[in-house]
Protein backbone atom coordinates (compact mmCIF):
# COMPACT_ATOMS: atom_id res chain seq x y z
CA UNK A 1 0.00 0.00 0.00
CA UNK A 2 3.01 2.55 0.62
CA UNK A 3 4.22 1.74 -2.58
CA UNK A 4 1.04 2.20 -4.41
CA UNK A 5 0.69 5.47 -2.66
CA UNK A 6 3.93 6.46 -3.77
CA UNK A 7 3.07 5.43 -7.22
CA UNK A 8 0.68 8.18 -7.04
CA UNK A 9 2.59 10.83 -5.31
CA UNK A 10 5.33 10.30 -7.98
CA UNK A 11 3.16 9.70 -11.07
CA UNK A 12 -0.27 12.26 -10.53
CA UNK A 13 -0.26 12.83 -14.21
CA UNK A 14 -0.85 9.19 -15.24
CA UNK A 15 -3.68 8.75 -12.52
CA UNK A 16 -5.40 11.83 -13.75
CA UNK A 17 -5.67 10.57 -17.22
CA UNK A 18 -6.76 6.57 -15.57
CA UNK A 19 -9.51 9.08 -13.45
CA UNK A 20 -10.48 10.86 -16.64
CA UNK A 21 -10.86 7.04 -18.53
CA UNK A 22 -12.73 5.73 -15.64
CA UNK A 23 -15.20 8.80 -15.56
CA UNK A 24 -15.46 9.01 -19.31
CA UNK A 25 -15.35 5.41 -19.62
CA UNK A 26 -18.51 4.44 -17.39
CA UNK A 27 -20.40 7.08 -19.09
CA UNK A 28 -19.37 5.91 -22.88
CA UNK A 29 -19.36 1.88 -21.87
CA UNK A 30 -20.68 1.95 -18.72
CA UNK A 31 -18.92 1.33 -15.27
CA UNK A 32 -18.75 -2.70 -15.45
CA UNK A 33 -17.86 -2.50 -19.10
CA UNK A 34 -14.95 0.30 -18.64
CA UNK A 35 -13.58 -2.16 -15.92
CA UNK A 36 -13.38 -5.10 -18.39
CA UNK A 37 -11.32 -3.03 -21.07
CA UNK A 38 -9.13 -2.24 -18.87
CA UNK A 39 -8.41 -5.86 -17.32
CA UNK A 40 -8.37 -7.06 -20.79
CA UNK A 41 -5.55 -3.83 -22.08
CA UNK A 42 -3.40 -4.06 -18.77
CA UNK A 43 -1.99 -7.96 -18.41
CA UNK A 44 -1.11 -7.70 -22.22
CA UNK A 45 0.43 -4.31 -22.17
CA UNK A 46 2.47 -5.29 -18.81
CA UNK A 47 3.27 -8.92 -20.20
CA UNK A 48 4.98 -7.11 -23.67
CA UNK A 49 6.64 -4.54 -21.82
CA UNK A 50 7.98 -8.09 -19.37
CA UNK A 51 8.82 -9.40 -22.68
CA UNK A 52 10.51 -6.93 -24.57
CA UNK A 53 12.78 -6.22 -21.38
CA UNK A 54 14.19 -9.98 -21.80
CA UNK A 55 13.54 -10.62 -25.57
CA UNK A 56 13.02 -7.43 -27.12
CA UNK A 57 9.39 -8.59 -28.60
CA UNK A 58 7.31 -6.45 -29.22
CA UNK A 59 8.50 -3.43 -28.46
CA UNK A 60 12.50 -4.06 -29.30
CA UNK A 61 14.57 -4.48 -26.72
CA UNK A 62 15.18 -2.00 -23.69
CA UNK A 63 15.68 -2.05 -20.22
CA UNK A 64 14.14 -0.27 -17.29
CA UNK A 65 16.73 1.46 -14.76
CA UNK A 66 14.63 0.95 -11.76
CA UNK A 67 16.38 4.03 -10.29
CA UNK A 68 12.91 4.28 -8.39
CA UNK A 69 12.02 0.92 -7.18
CA UNK A 70 11.35 1.80 -2.87
CA UNK A 71 9.57 4.95 -4.13
CA UNK A 72 7.11 2.84 -6.38
CA UNK A 73 5.21 0.02 -7.23
CA UNK A 74 7.02 -2.66 -9.91
CA UNK A 75 5.49 -5.86 -10.87
CA UNK A 76 9.01 -8.00 -11.59
CA UNK A 77 11.04 -5.58 -13.22
CA UNK A 78 8.10 -2.91 -14.76
CA UNK A 79 7.32 -0.32 -13.51
CA UNK A 80 2.92 -0.52 -12.30
CA UNK A 81 2.48 2.90 -13.63
CA UNK A 82 3.93 2.29 -17.06
CA UNK A 83 1.88 -0.71 -18.33
CA UNK A 84 -1.27 1.09 -16.33
CA UNK A 85 -0.82 4.06 -18.55
CA UNK A 86 -2.12 1.27 -21.82
CA UNK A 87 -5.64 1.15 -20.42
CA UNK A 88 -6.10 4.92 -20.92
CA UNK A 89 -4.22 5.40 -24.14
CA UNK A 90 -5.91 2.34 -25.82
CA UNK A 91 -9.28 3.43 -24.49
CA UNK A 92 -9.02 6.93 -26.09
CA UNK A 93 -7.51 5.29 -29.54
CA UNK A 94 -10.99 3.33 -29.67
CA UNK A 95 -13.03 6.56 -28.73
CA UNK A 96 -11.40 8.09 -31.61
CA UNK A 97 -11.36 5.20 -34.11
CA UNK A 98 -15.34 5.39 -33.35
CA UNK A 99 -16.09 8.69 -33.68
CA UNK A 100 -13.85 8.86 -37.17
CA UNK A 101 -16.27 6.11 -38.58
CA UNK A 102 -19.35 7.82 -37.28
CA UNK A 103 -22.18 5.78 -37.42
CA UNK A 104 -20.61 3.00 -39.93
CA UNK A 105 -20.26 -0.62 -38.97
CA UNK A 106 -17.21 -2.28 -39.40
CA UNK A 107 -16.25 -5.53 -38.17
CA UNK A 108 -14.40 -5.65 -34.94
CA UNK A 109 -10.55 -6.98 -36.32
CA UNK A 110 -10.77 -3.91 -38.10
CA UNK A 111 -11.96 -1.58 -35.77
CA UNK A 112 -9.40 -2.84 -33.34
CA UNK A 113 -6.76 -2.40 -35.21
CA UNK A 114 -7.87 0.78 -36.90
CA UNK A 115 -7.59 1.51 -32.78
CA UNK A 116 -3.88 0.43 -32.50
CA UNK A 117 -2.44 2.43 -35.11
CA UNK A 118 -4.20 5.80 -33.06
CA UNK A 119 -2.65 4.47 -30.23
CA UNK A 120 0.74 4.77 -32.39
CA UNK A 121 0.57 7.66 -33.43
CA UNK A 122 0.05 9.22 -29.74
CA UNK A 123 3.19 7.32 -29.28
CA UNK A 124 5.11 9.27 -31.99
CA UNK A 125 5.74 11.42 -28.84
CA UNK A 126 5.67 9.74 -26.10
CA UNK A 127 8.16 7.48 -26.35
CA UNK A 128 11.10 10.20 -27.42
CA UNK A 129 9.89 11.94 -24.70
CA UNK A 130 10.07 9.35 -22.33
CA UNK A 131 13.88 7.94 -23.32
CA UNK A 132 14.79 12.35 -22.59
CA UNK A 133 12.74 11.93 -19.29
CA UNK A 134 15.86 12.63 -16.87
CA UNK A 135 15.15 16.47 -18.30
CA UNK A 136 11.70 16.63 -16.82
CA UNK A 137 9.53 15.00 -13.77
CA UNK A 138 9.55 11.62 -15.02
CA UNK A 139 13.21 10.86 -14.67
CA UNK A 140 15.30 7.99 -16.30
CA UNK A 141 13.16 5.07 -15.73
CA UNK A 142 14.34 3.33 -19.01
CA UNK A 143 16.55 2.90 -22.05
CA UNK A 144 17.10 1.12 -25.53
CA UNK A 145 20.73 -0.43 -25.50
CA UNK A 146 21.10 0.34 -29.03
CA UNK A 147 19.18 3.55 -29.50
CA UNK A 148 17.21 3.98 -32.41
CA UNK A 149 16.67 5.91 -35.71
CA UNK A 150 13.48 8.05 -34.12
CA UNK A 151 14.82 10.56 -31.86
CA UNK A 152 16.26 7.70 -30.15
CA UNK A 153 13.23 5.16 -30.30
CA UNK A 154 13.83 1.89 -32.60
CA UNK A 155 10.77 1.61 -35.52
CA UNK A 156 10.24 -1.82 -33.95
CA UNK A 157 8.84 -0.10 -30.53
CA UNK A 158 6.10 1.47 -32.81
CA UNK A 159 5.16 -1.99 -34.38
CA UNK A 160 4.75 -2.91 -30.70
CA UNK A 161 2.22 -0.55 -30.03
CA UNK A 162 0.08 -1.47 -32.89
CA UNK A 163 -0.13 -4.96 -31.95
CA UNK A 164 -0.73 -4.34 -28.37
CA UNK A 165 -3.35 -1.45 -28.89
CA UNK A 166 -5.16 -3.93 -31.27
CA UNK A 167 -4.89 -6.91 -28.86
CA UNK A 168 -5.93 -4.94 -26.12
CA UNK A 169 -8.86 -3.65 -28.33
CA UNK A 170 -9.91 -7.06 -29.03
CA UNK A 171 -10.13 -8.80 -26.59
CA UNK A 172 -12.42 -6.00 -24.87
CA UNK A 173 -14.81 -6.30 -28.16
CA UNK A 174 -14.47 -10.59 -28.10
CA UNK A 175 -15.16 -9.83 -24.34
CA UNK A 176 -18.05 -8.06 -25.08
CA UNK A 177 -19.48 -9.20 -28.29
CA UNK A 178 -20.09 -5.56 -29.93
CA UNK A 179 -18.62 -2.27 -30.57
CA UNK A 180 -21.43 -0.13 -29.59
CA UNK A 181 -20.64 2.70 -26.60
CA UNK A 182 -22.77 5.32 -25.56
CA UNK A 183 -20.57 8.69 -25.83
CA UNK A 184 -16.92 8.88 -27.63
CA UNK A 185 -16.72 12.57 -27.27
CA UNK A 186 -14.90 12.54 -23.55
CA UNK A 187 -12.50 9.85 -24.79
CA UNK A 188 -11.46 11.90 -28.02
CA UNK A 189 -10.99 14.38 -25.66
CA UNK A 190 -8.41 11.94 -23.56
CA UNK A 191 -6.68 11.23 -26.69
CA UNK A 192 -6.02 15.07 -27.73
CA UNK A 193 -5.04 15.91 -23.68
CA UNK A 194 -2.62 13.16 -23.82
CA UNK A 195 -1.13 14.32 -27.32
CA UNK A 196 -1.20 18.05 -26.01
CA UNK A 197 0.27 17.06 -22.57
CA UNK A 198 3.15 15.19 -23.93
CA UNK A 199 3.48 17.78 -26.90
CA UNK A 200 3.91 20.99 -24.05
CA UNK A 201 6.77 18.70 -22.43
CA UNK A 202 8.45 18.08 -25.58
CA UNK A 203 8.59 22.22 -25.99
CA UNK A 204 9.21 22.85 -22.50
CA UNK A 205 12.24 21.12 -22.36
CA UNK A 206 13.38 22.35 -25.76
CA UNK A 207 13.06 19.56 -28.22
CA UNK A 208 11.22 21.53 -30.86
CA UNK A 209 12.04 19.01 -33.83
CA UNK A 210 9.99 16.51 -32.39
CA UNK A 211 7.31 18.62 -31.16
CA UNK A 212 7.02 20.13 -34.99
CA UNK A 213 6.99 16.10 -35.99
CA UNK A 214 4.77 15.03 -33.68
CA UNK A 215 2.36 18.55 -34.08
CA UNK A 216 2.40 18.19 -37.96
CA UNK A 217 1.66 14.04 -37.88
CA UNK A 218 -1.39 14.80 -35.30
CA UNK A 219 -2.55 17.76 -37.54
CA UNK A 220 -2.66 15.59 -40.61
CA UNK A 221 -4.52 12.93 -38.57
CA UNK A 222 -6.91 15.26 -37.16
CA UNK A 223 -7.75 16.34 -40.58
CA UNK A 224 -7.84 12.95 -42.45
CA UNK A 225 -9.95 11.98 -39.74
CA UNK A 226 -12.42 14.59 -40.10
CA UNK A 227 -12.69 14.10 -43.73
CA UNK A 228 -13.23 10.17 -43.08
CA UNK A 229 -15.99 11.27 -40.78
CA UNK A 230 -17.31 12.92 -43.35
CA UNK A 231 -17.66 10.61 -46.23
CA UNK A 232 -18.60 8.28 -43.61
CA UNK A 233 -22.05 10.84 -43.15
CA UNK A 234 -22.52 10.93 -46.38
CA UNK A 235 -22.54 7.88 -46.93
CA UNK A 236 -24.74 6.84 -44.13
CA UNK A 237 -27.01 9.40 -44.98
CA UNK A 238 -27.33 8.31 -49.21
CA UNK A 239 -27.50 5.04 -48.05
CA UNK A 240 -30.65 5.98 -45.90
CA UNK A 241 -31.90 7.93 -48.39
CA UNK A 242 -32.09 4.54 -50.56
CA UNK A 243 -33.71 3.04 -48.40
CA UNK A 244 -36.16 4.84 -48.09
CA UNK A 245 -36.92 4.87 -51.71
Amino acid sequence: MELLIGTVVLRPYVFGFLAAFLIVGARDLGARRTLVFGACVWPLAWLAEFSSTRIGVPFGLYHYTEATRGQELYLANVPFMDSLSFTFLAYAAFCLARAALGGRRISRPALALFAGALMMALDVVIDPLAVRGDRWFLGRIFYYPDGGVYFGVPLSNFVGWVVVGACGVGSYLAVVGDTSGREARGGVALYYAVAVFNLVVTMWIGEWLLAAVGLALHVALALSLRALNQSVEVAVGFGRGAESL
